[in-house]
């Protein structure tokens, strides 16, 4: 039989239940432009009846309810739209991050005409060819001195503007990789904290909006994924490997590399072993630098590199009105003070390596004559050897274009006298220097005797770059020239001795004597007709290709960056929207509920007046 006084209980059940939901929606209206946060709702149940079938029971007509209880207060969550945004957050950090750094380098380039880079160089070919006319006058001269200096200062310019995107970028992945620390042993903490909580039965509601917020920034800046352990236990992935373990944290750390600009590498603390992150703003940041300044600096490099060493190969040949001769136009800053080339690359004291930029066959060919001759020739690319093969039907014009269409860091063409010239590029790994021929070899005679550069066939006659005195292996009289200091486009200037005297611009060829003619202007033709040749910068054959050629693609690369986040940008709110619609904080929504519980708070408390009245009549009326 139920108890008299169970009717009491019953109704303090429901106050202590609609107590709890009116607080609870208090809580969510507190809480409603907290970062973060998720709404909260209170779960009840009937609680358990009177009498239960396995249990000895008075004779009644069913079960006796006695009321409600509350079961849990949960989160109202969609894990697997969590999930989604978390795997598709960092491709919009990616993509903003890309946008950002692309546009700075846009604005590089978009220069105002009178003094872009590309400007001054029209102006210095103009110099020469108003000097090749004119090769007395000594104001032709100093226009050809003013604008090569103007030239240099603008690249230079350009390098310090790009260099100091690269500075900013590398700051900006230190600060990413301690935010990311940061990040990661925040969440750590929290892991413990939860499973405590969990532990003792409770459902650590704030603690959960907490971790997830610390994911979801931790998943725009690295391509994270997260996931739970049958044993509760919360993990974090980046690119494969385990970051976070429950209350476990790994770390990252930057680690200076001297062979890179001075740039920090990223690596993993306990291991140091380079860490890869693809994604997010921190894997834009590493790509960005690493890549894109890094290719543009290179680029710039390989065209300032082949715009002084071409100026000063005829340079040197010519005769000023000073009669001097063998000066180059340009300073050129060689990486070693050997003149073979010889290197200590590992630091041991003992040169190990040859850093080589450019051979010179000894044999004067002729484009269009047909080789006669078969072989592979072998050069180092991006990732190993490639190999190049050429044909007796083939003229030595396609020989040289096949080497340049290649995948090899040689690029190949002839000179002014016809001589085949090798030139290294920049290279694409960063174990690899820039502007340092790594291999050379032909099994047959194209480089040996044919254009004479190497003196012997086969691997036994391979160039190699691994050690010194490596130039052994040129044939006798092929020229050379020695690998020159890293970003030639930072410190390239007009030779002072020139600046001083400008009577030293060669404009003439020497004489038999060693003494210029007048009216002669053969060097000041052979430099103005530089601009239109194909000499190879990098993939570009000509100076004007370069220049087109990088607008374009930068441009090109802000285009996509641009599309692609406003892309990102437009899922990305739809899939916050949706969060937000299902557990966000709806203002007009909870008041609704706190209205509701409080009618419902009110008709309990009538209840409880009613059974108590009706207890005080039992008790002090009845019989009376």
């Amino acid at each position: 039989m139920a108890n008299s006084f169970a009717g009491i209980e019953l109704g303090k059940r429901s106050l202590m239940a609609l107590t709890q939901q009116i607080s609870t929606s208090g809580h969510n209206i507190s809480n409603a432009d907290t970062e973060g946060y998720t709404r909260q709702r209170v779960q009840v149940k009937a609680f358990d009846p009177l009498y239960r079938p396995d249990l000895e029971r008075a004779e009644t007509p069913g079960q006796i309810g006695q009321g409600t209880t509350i079961e849990s207060i949960n989160r109202l969550r969609d894990e697997l739209l969590d999930q989604r945004i978390v795997a598709q957050g960092n491709q919009e950090t990616y993509w903003e991050t890309r946008d950002k750094y692309i546009l700075m380098i846009e604005q590089i380039y978009n220069e105002p005409d009178d003094v872009s880079v590309r400007t001054n160089m029209d102006k210095y070919w103009q110099s020469w060819n108003e000097l090749s006319i004119y090769p007395e006058s000594q104001s032709a001269r100093q226009a050809v001195v003013t604008r090569g200096d103007s030239l240099a200062e603008a690249i230079q310019q350009r390098y310090k503007s790009l260099s100091g995107v690269g500075t900013l970028i590398n700051g900006d992945i230190e600060a990413s990789v301690r935010q990311v620390n940061t990040l990661t042993h925040q969440i750590a903490r929290i892991n413990e904290e939860i499973v405590k909580s969990k532990a003792m039965g409770d459902n650590p509601n704030d603690l959960l909006d907490r971790r997830d917020l610390l994911v979801e920034k931790l998943s725009k800046i690295a391509n994270i994924t997260t996931d739970i352990r049958d044993d509760d236990e919360f993990l974090v992935h980046v690119d494969g490997h385990i970051l976070v373990q429950g209350k476990i944290a790994r770390s990252f750390d930057v680690k200076a590399n001297t062979d890179s600009n001075g740039y920090s590498t990223v690596v993993w603390a306990d291991t140091g072993d380079k860490a890869y992150i693809s994604g997010g703003s921190l894997g834009a940041l590493i790509e960005l630098r690493d890549v894109d300044v890094r290719h543009e600096i290179q680029s710039l490099n390989t065209m300032t590199m082949n715009f002084a060493d071409l100026v000063n190969d005829v340079h040197r040949d010519g005769v000023g009105a000073n009669n001097v001769s063998g000066l180059d136009f340009f300073v050129q800053q060689p990486f070693v003070t050997s003149a073979v080339g010889n290197y200590d690359r590992d630091a041991d004291g003992v040169d190990d390596s040859s850093y080589i930029f450019r051979f010179t066959g000894t044999n004067s060919l002729n484009p269009q004559e047909k080789l006669g001759l078969e072989g592979v020739m072998t050069f180092s690319g991006k990732s190993g050897n490639i190999q190049v093969p050429y044909h007796a039907t083939d003229t030595i014009e396609a020989v040289v274009a096949r080497i340049n269409d290649s995948d090899g860091e040689v690029k190949a063409y002839l000179d002014r006298e016809n001589h085949l010239v090798l030139k290294a590029t920049t290279a694409e790994s960063e174990q690899n220097p820039d502007f340092v021929i790594r291999h050379v070899e032909d099994s047959g005679m194209f480089l040996v005797g044919y254009s004479g550069i190497l003196a012997a066939s086969g691997e036994e006659g391979a160039y190699t770059f691994d050690r010194a005195d490596a130039v052994n292996m040129l044939n006798q009289g092929a020229a050379f020239a020695v690998s020159p200091v890293m970003n030639p486009s930072g410190y390239i200037a007009v030779n002072n001795a020139i600046k001083n005297d400008v009577l030293s611009v060669a404009a003439a060829y020497p004489t038999k004597q060693g003494t210029s003619m007048i009216g002669d202007g053969r060097a000041a033709v052979d430099i103005a007709a530089i601009r239109n040749s194909q000499v190879m910068i990098g993939k570009d054959k000509t100076f004007d290709d370069y220049f087109a050629n990088t607008v374009t693609n930068i441009g090109l690369k802000g285009e996509q960056a641009e599309n692609n986040y406003l892309s990102q940008m437009t899922i990305m709110n739809d899939l916050r929207g949706l969060r937000d619609s299902i557990s966000g904080v709806n203002i007009d929504e909870e008041l609704a509920d706190i209205i509701k519980f409080q009618h419902g708070y009110n008709a309990a408390a009538k209840f409880i007046s009613v059974m108590d009245s009706l207890l005080d009549t039992v008790i002090n009326h009845l019989g009376v």
